[in-house]
């Protein structure tokens, strides 16, 4: 097998999970259990291994941390600033999904130490990028929430009209109290 000479990054897999909760949209955190930045919260993720398909160390990832299973996630978009993670260079390619928490249960477990629900309007600082990370991803999924391709393979059949217009007005209340 040839290899290249040229430096390589790190591949991390990180997910950004939204759902509907007492009348915010709220995402899954992750209180780290080890360093770097240890005891502070994070999306769910963490490195790929080697050979292994982004979705599937995504999964993974998600489900040895949060304990949420068969999640139906969209792979959105890759982060690598070469200065994002004081362990080297780290691509992270991150995935959204919204959920009904009521059908998901929470179990934290590998290196986190607690997971749970946060409003994103009240969210505690967050470790690495990822502040920016859900800044971003919110402002997209509030564009792009309607879309036709993003609602029939991603949004939870769970959610009813009203749930639905209730997630998409909390979308807007969420990215005015972040300032977008």
């Amino acid at each position: 097998m040839y290899t290249y000479s040229h430096p390589r990054p790190i591949m991390a897999a990180d997910s950004i999970v939204f759902t509907l909760k007492d009348g915010a949209v709220q995402i899954v955190l992750i209180r780290r259990g080890h360093e770097p930045y240890e005891g502070c919260y994070a999306l769910p993720g963490g490195f790929v291994n080697e050979y292994e398909p982004l979705d599937v160390a995504a999964a993974r990832e998600l489900r040895e941390e949060t304990g949420l299973t068969g999640i139906p996630m969209c792979q959105w978009r890759c982060f690598g600033d070469p200065g994002r993670d004081p362990r080297g260079w780290t691509v992270s390619v991150v995935y959204i999904a919204v959920i009904d928490h009521r059908a998901h249960p929470l179990q934290y477990g590998d290196d986190a130490v607690a997971a749970d629900w946060y409003p994103i309007a009240a969210m505690p600082p967050l470790a690495f990028d990822h502040d920016g990370i859900v800044r971003y991803a919110l402002d997209w999924l509030r564009i792009n929430a309607d879309r036709n391709e993003f609602m029939t393979t991603y949004w939870p059949s769970s959610f009813g009209a009203g749930e639905t217009s209730a997630f998409r007005d909390c979308l807007e209340i969420a990215s005015q109290a972040l300032g977008q």
